[in-house]
């Protein structure tokens, strides 16, 4: 009884007698009872089953976090390949802006009036006008446009509702 008193206050117990065996071996071995058997199987499935599920949920677990890490690597690849097309439509608008800059630069040169003459006289052979070639012509002031005899009018088409509405009003009115 000492023992037992002085095992009472002990916070860790481990006395075999305490503990309970997780398998009971049937009363009687010789009985033909096949309630008992059953009762035990399923006892095991439901351990192989629980000791299943927190395997299963750490494979969803590791699948569900790498989706999300490929997912996010994707977008971020996605982005990545959209920034390198603008970085290259970038690029080629800066060279077509520079060549047409330089076009205009050249339109500019070719509409000079030296350039023209220069052109003019020598792939042309043109030579300015002197005075001899310049005949003055003397008109009298009087006007020759006539004005008009006839009275032209101008209609304009309505639409079929305005048509409609316009018939109505003169009819009242």
């Amino acid at each position: 009884m000492a023992y037992s008193s002085r095992m009472a206050g002990y916070q860790y117990e481990t006395s075999p007698r305490k503990l309970k065996p997780e398998y009971e071996p049937p009363k009687n071995p010789y009985s033909k009872k096949k309630k008992s058997t059953l009762k035990k199987k399923p006892k095991q499935k439901s351990k192989q089953k629980n000791s299943l599920k927190p395997h299963a949920k750490a494979v969803i677990y590791i699948l569900v976090g790498f989706s999300i890490l490929f997912a996010i690597s994707y977008r971020n690849s996605l982005i990545t390949k959209q920034f390198n097309e603008r970085e290259s439509l970038k690029k080629e608008l800066g060279v077509i802006q520079k060549e047409n800059a330089q076009l205009k630069i050249s339109i500019q040169n070719s509409l000079n009036l030296a350039n023209i003459e220069k052109s003019a006289s020598s792939k042309l052979g043109m030579k300015k006008l002197d005075d001899s070639q310049k005949v003055y012509v003397n008109l009298p002031k009087k006007d020759y446009v006539e004005p008009a005899s006839e009275q032209v009018v101008v209609t304009e088409e309505k639409s079929w509702f305005q048509q409609i509405i316009d018939k109505i009003t003169n009819s009242f009115f």
